[in-house]
């Protein structure tokens, strides 16, 4: 916690880095899904009295799907990345990562890192002879845990 006195400015979101393995690395346009949930059990009993009262216990862990956007371009890496889950080798596929958000410094600030991360879902942009947007292309990767270390 900041001594009294001292301003500590919350970090803009818009400067981030992306670290998957040796494959990837790059910068992206949007990055969500850095969190987890554990899921709730609910049991109803009735207790001395009649009176009805619910118990709330946690369940099991679950963490969110990192979901990734960036403007297409003529790299390959996700879709090569892809290619291994579809060809069955998701083993081989398993990477550790990290998400990195920089100050207006350019110094890191906050990183996220993954563990044991493949590729669910790639997609390619969508086409719109009318527009005048960039094209996007998303990843959404799973994983077995997420670590917030700075």
């Amino acid at each position: 916690m900041a001594a009294l006195g001292q301003r500590r400015d919350p970090f803009g979101s818009m400067r981030f880095w992306v670290e998957i393995g040796d494959v990837i690395t790059g910068s992206f346009r949007e990055c969500s899904g850095l969190g987890s949930e554990t899921e709730l059990i609910e049991t109803k009993e009735v207790v001395k009295g009649g009176f009805t009262v619910y118990i709330k216990a946690p369940g099991a862990l679950k963490w969110e799907n990192i979901s990734l956007k960036r403007g297409i371009t003529d790299s390959m890496d996700i879709w090569e990345w892809r290619k291994k889950v579809e060809e069955g080798d998701v083993d081989g596929a398993r990477m550790n990562g990290s998400i990195v958000m920089y100050d207006s410094t350019g110094e890191a600030s906050a990183r996220w890192n993954f563990i044991s991360g493949w590729p669910q879902k790639v997609s390619g942009p969508s086409f719109n002879a009318t527009s005048n947007e960039i094209g996007v292309e998303e990843l959404v990767i799973v994983h077995e845990g997420l670590v917030r270390d700075s």
